[in-house]
């Protein structure tokens, strides 16, 4: 069984940063694209930003430039980082494992799923 557990949320002010982690047990990330996406009320869940099996990332253009993502395979996780954060960033905030090594952009891609990590960001 594979289980993503994310941590890292909480509150913060406009301009200011939070890490998330994202770790993984059940099987390793090796060979697989790792994803966030967040979903913010009344709306759908949206991309951030994925890293294929070779540490290449792509990121939504609202996040550009302020969120980086980084992968540790040997310890089965991913970070997020997110800088000068805006309130428009508040959401809940999801990692997820895909079933193949390529990026991908689409929520069905992808296999496994954590609980989520609130974020808020306040004016």
């Amino acid at each position: 069984q594979v289980l993503l557990v994310e941590s890292g949320g909480g509150l913060v002010q406009a301009g200011g940063s939070l890490r998330l982690a994202c770790t993984v047990s059940g099987r390793s990330i090796t060979n697989y694209a790792m994803a966030w996406f967040r979903q913010a009320p009344g709306k759908e869940r949206e991309f951030v930003t994925a890293i294929n099996w070779r540490g290449e990332s792509q990121y939504a253009d609202p996040v550009k430039g302020r969120f980086f993502l980084s992968r540790d395979d040997a310890n089965n996780r991913v970070d997020l980082q997110m800088n000068a954060l805006k309130p428009e960033d508040t959401a809940v905030y999801y990692c997820a494992r895909a079933g193949t090594f390529v990026i991908r952009t689409v929520p069905n891609d992808y296999l496994y799923w954590g609980q989520g990590t609130q974020v808020t960001v306040s004016s």
